[in-house]
């Protein structure tokens, strides 16, 4: 056997695989790799479509927080001044209670001590009224019992002379 009868085949056989390889290939890339790389592109434009939606969300949410977190202290705020202004009214508003309170207290114990002098006033008023009274009649029981027979009367005629021309 020659070394020629060796190569020769082999040449044969890598001319022919090389022409169905190109082959091949100029099929697939007529039929097949135009899709495939089509495929290939609209899902990576998709995975990168993906990816800048995630960012745009995860802005939008980091946002969305510094909003919230902006109202929630707008609301605290709020909150704290409404609590203050509830408390100053409370506290206006018991001022204004215990004042009324003084003063109507002030007024019925005036109009107490009023009532109270009055009625004083005519207890006394009273009581003189009695005092004068009853003296009258003691005078009157007196006067009588002295006056009562002729010789007392006498005594005290006598009496009333003598003090007469003393003074």
């Amino acid at each position: 056997m020659n070394p020629l009868d060796l190569v020769t085949p082999g040449i044969g056989l890598i001319f022919w695989t090389s022409i169905v390889f190109l082959l091949l290939v100029l099929i697939l890339k007529k039929y097949a790799w135009k899709p495939i790389l089509d495929a290939v592109d609209k899902r990576s434009k998709s995975i990168e479509d993906a990816i800048n939606a995630a960012d745009e969300a995860k802005s939008s949410l980091a946002q969305l927080n510094e909003e919230r977190a902006k109202i929630k202290k707008e609301s605290l705020a709020d909150r704290d001044a409404l609590l203050k202004d509830a408390a100053e009214t409370k506290n206006q508003i018991i001022a204004e209670a215990k004042t009324k309170a003084k003063e109507e207290t002030d007024k019925i114990l005036a109009s107490a001590r009023e009532v109270i002098k009055t009625e004083k006033l005519a207890a006394i008023t009273e009581l003189k009224n009695q005092v004068a009274v009853l003296s009258l009649e003691i005078a009157e029981k007196i006067v009588k019992d002295q006056l009562s027979s002729d010789d007392k009367q006498k005594a005290l005629v006598d009496s009333m002379i003598k003090d007469v021309n003393l003074n």
